[in-house]
Order: C-alpha cells, then sequence, then structure tokens
C-alpha cells in the first residue's frame, strides 16, 4: 500500500470516528444538562449555542482526520 493510500485510508477513518465523537459529545452534554442540571438546553434561543453545537462534530472530525493522517503515515513501513 502507497504512502498516500495510507494516509487517505487513515484519515478517512478517523474523519468518522472523530465525527462519532463530536456527536456523542454533543448529546452528553446536552442529556448531563438535562438530567442532571435539570436545565434542557435551547438551541433555538442562542445562536451561540446553535453554533457550539454544530462546530463540536466537525471540529472533532477535522482533527480526527488529521490524527488519523498521522498516526497511519507513522506505522506504515
Amino acid at each position: 500500500m502507497s504512502r498516500a493510500s495510507r494516509q487517505a485510508t487513515g484519515a478517512l477513518v478517523g474523519f468518522l470516528v472523530g465525527g462519532a465523537a463530536g456527536f456523542f459529545l454533543t448529546e452528553t452534554v446536552g442529556a448531563f444538562s438535562h438530567f442532571i442540571l435539570d436545565r434542557t438546553l435551547d438551541v433555538d434561543g442562542t445562536g451561540g449555542l446553535l453554533a457550539a453545537f454544530i462546530a463540536a462534530p466537525i471540529l472533532c472530525a477535522v482533527l480526527g482526520a488529521v490524527i488519523g493522517a498521522r498516526r497511519a503515515d507513522r506505522q506504515g513501513g
């Protein structure tokens, strides 16, 4: 497998895993707020909270892609 192919595969896997982790993070924050703090988050009322809930999975996905590509490149022979 070529170096570019390893990096692309690692980036794709990292992107998917990072995106899933970002969605899990936002759901965890929402559930914690609702069940523990007894305060439901309303993203319709505040633009900043909506932006944070949109940006978190995207940033995690990009970070996962970068980490995946670097790890794949480092582990390749």
